[in-house]
């Protein structure tokens, strides 16, 4: 089986727990493309069989978020589940307005202390739970929108937020504070989108079973977001390069009509990448 599904997590279960009952019910390899934190919900997309290989094609691709923070307070792992630290003031709505541009667009991100990130082969959050310091090197990430909802309660506010891959939400919390002289945190995350992937479409664990596991599965063919090329000649799926009128980028590659993988065309030659029927 290859092709991808689209699961809505639930909170207080790891993407890994995830997979491994996706793999368990489909007896293929699987794998997500791209975590969410056992706190957040929402959208996960998970690859099965031969889609496994597409993770770094999924890496830069938009994702949108509905996020709440709470202000006046932090917390060592900048979610509700670390034990709280430093208090400081609740901004009025018109401040956190006024703040949400600085950071929208291309920023530098520094990754909270509490992450997957590896220093010197170790997780940062091994370290921080051992009460060492890990300096974690600032990141780019993209921000395309980050909207103020609504306040939720006397101290937290909701939001939408629209980014790219690599994005920290519970750092946009502690950053967006920073830019009002405060303190916040992330007091809930839904992943409501993930490149096609949308919630309204998104499948629950317990909907599945092993029966009716294959009517939820998305061809391949139809994730991808890269035009087609079709190819009759044999030489290209020999690894040799063929000549196309194509511009450079990536493609979908057809063999006789029929879904093969993907190919790259660079200064009009076509290469097969990845074969994924």
């Amino acid at each position: 089986m290859t092709g991808f599904i689209n699961i809505k997590k639930e909170t207080g279960v790891s993407s890994a727990f995830v997979v491994n009952k996706i793999k368990r019910l489909s007896k293929t390899p699987a794998g997500h493309m791209g975590t969410l934190d056992p706190l957040a919900s929402g959208v996960l997309p998970v690859a099965l069989g031969n889609a496994c290989r597409l993770f770094d094609y999924f890496l830069n691709k938009k994702k949108t978020y509905s996020a709440r923070f709470r202000f006046g307070m932090t917390t060592e792992t900048l979610d509700s589940e670390g034990e709280k630290i430093f208090m400081g003031r609740v901004p009025s709505e018109e401040e956190i307005v006024s703040a949400l541009p600085m950071l929208t667009g291309k920023l530098l991100q520094t990754p909270p202390a509490y992450s997957a990130k590896s220093v010197n082969g170790v997780r940062s959050y091994a370290l921080a739970r051992a009460g060492k310091e890990a300096e974690l090197p600032p990141k780019e990430v993209e921000i395309y929108s980050f909207r103020l909802i609504e306040k939720t309660a006397p101290d937290e506010f909701s939001f939408e937020i629209e980014c790219g891959g690599g994005t920290y939400i519970r750092a946009l919390a502690r950053d967006l504070a920073a830019c009002l002289n405060t303190y916040a945190y992330m007091s809930r995350l839904e992943r409501t989108a993930s490149g096609i992937f949308r919630i309204e479409d998104a499948v629950g664990l317990d909907v599945l079973t092993a029966e009716n596991f294959a009517n939820y599965v998305f061809p391949t063919e139809e994730v991808l977001p890269y035009p087609v090329l079709n190819f009759e000649n044999e030489r290209i799926f020999n690894g040799l390069r063929e000549r196309v009128e194509k511009e450079d980028g990536l493609y979908k590659l057809y063999r006789g009509g029929v879904f093969y993988g993907i190919a790259s065309v660079t200064e009009g030659l076509a290469k097969a990448e990845k074969k994924l029927c």
